[in-house]
C-alpha cells in the first residue's frame, strides 16, 4: 500500500506563461484595427464659435472639410488662410478645383457635404467667397462646424 504524507504541504506549480504571447498579439491586432489615424495636419488655428442648437453629422465619409483660420506658422503671415486637406490655399479660387477632385464612389459634388470649420474671428468676406465658389460648381450642401455651448 502507498504511504500518504499528511504533514508535508505541496508547493503550488509555477504559473504558465505559454499563452501570454497569444494574448499580447490579440490585443495588438485589436488596437491596430480599431484605431483611426489623424487625417489632416492642421496648418491653421481654428477656434470654432459656440452654438446652442448644433447637430452632429451622421455620415462623415461623405463630408469634405475646409479649414479657415489664422496660420500656426509665423512665416505664413497673420491674415486668415484657407486649408484644403494638408496644404494651404493661395486664395479662394483654389477651392473649386480641389472640390471637383474630391468626387468619389460615383457621387457628384452636389451629393457630398462641404463642412466649413472657420475660426470665430475670421471675417465673413472669406466665408462668402468660398460659398460663392462652391455654388458655381453646384456644391450647395454646406455645413458650418461649431462647438456646443
Amino acid at each position: 500500500m502507498g504511504k500518504f504524507n499528511k504533514g508535508k504541504t505541496r508547493a503550488l506549480p509555477a504559473l504558465s506563461t505559454a499563452s501570454l504571447p497569444d494574448i499580447i498579439f490579440m490585443l495588438l491586432f485589436f488596437f491596430m484595427v480599431a484605431t483611426t489615424m489623424k487625417e489632416v495636419d492642421m496648418q491653421v488655428e481654428v477656434k470654432k464659435p459656440g452654438a446652442s442648437e448644433a447637430v452632429a453629422l451622421e455620415n462623415k465619409d461623405m463630408v469634405d472639410f475646409i479649414y479657415v483660420g489664422f496660420p500656426t506658422d509665423a512665416d505664413e503671415g497673420t491674415q486668415p488662410r484657407i486649408q484644403l486637406d494638408d496644404q494651404l490655399a493661395i486664395d479662394y479660387t483654389q477651392v473649386a478645383p480641389w472640390k471637383l477632385s474630391k468626387a468619389r464612389e460615383g457621387k457628384t459634388v452636389f451629393d457630398i457635404v462641404t463642412s466649413l470649420k472657420v475660426h470665430e474671428d475670421v471675417g465673413m468676406r472669406v466665408v462668402s467667397n468660398i460659398k460663392e465658389t462652391l455654388r458655381e460648381i453646384d456644391a450647395v450642401k454646406i455645413n458650418y462646424s461649431a462647438d456646443k455651448r
